[in-house]
């Protein structure tokens, strides 16, 4: 389970980040563990989050989150399949696929995938063929939780894409390659 981030702590992290030209787009804690996901216009390389880690653990070392507890630092770029959590993060998602999870009580399913069409400062619109009437507008306070999704392109149509020796062939991808970011972890 996801402990929550004081605001404070939220706010200088993002500041830190935003020192060496990042942006930060999640910070959890679990047990002894901070993890920060950073990225930035063109993605975040393993010098950018190099950079990140060092300013964020001097900053953690300032204003301790655990006072007199070891706590391992986690910094690294979100993925292909990226939490999105401010109407900043949606607005930039535009046009992409994604999957979202509203609230235990509100109207129609708590499970929307579709395309992103929009998103505003009250909300996003999400449209698909598996959304009920096609589209759904979903204010940023019916949101629990929401992601982008990666699809690595659709099968072969039947009867195709087998090899001379009838085993499938392998199926080219229509995805562009992963970016070359990696995990990146610091303890203090």
């Amino acid at each position: 389970m996801r402990d929550t981030v004081d605001d404070g702590l939220a706010d200088l992290l993002a500041s830190t980040v935003a020192s060496v030209g990042l942006e930060l787009v999640d910070v959890e804690r679990h047990a002894a563990v901070i993890r920060v996901v950073v990225d930035g216009p063109g993605g975040a390389d393993l010098d950018a989050i190099a950079e990140a880690t060092r300013a964020i653990s001097g900053v953690l070392d300032r204003h301790d989150p655990f006072p007199g507890h070891r706590y391992t630092l986690e910094v690294s770029s979100p993925g292909v399949e990226r939490p999105l959590r401010t109407p900043a993060q949606f607005a930039r998602a535009v046009g992409e696929q994604v999957t979202v999870r509203t609230v235990a009580g509100g109207e129609g399913d708590r499970r929307v995938t579709g395309r992103l069409t929009g998103a505003d400062e009250a909300g996003i619109t999400v449209e698909g063929d598996d959304v009920p009437e096609g589209v759904r507008r979903l204010r940023y306070d019916d949101i629990e939780r929401a992601r982008t999704v990666f699809s690595w392109g659709a099968p072969p149509p039947p009867g195709r894409g087998r090899g001379r020796s009838g085993a499938p062939a392998r199926a080219a991808r229509s995805a562009p390659p992963r970016p070359a970011t990696k995990k990146r972890v610091a303890t203090s």
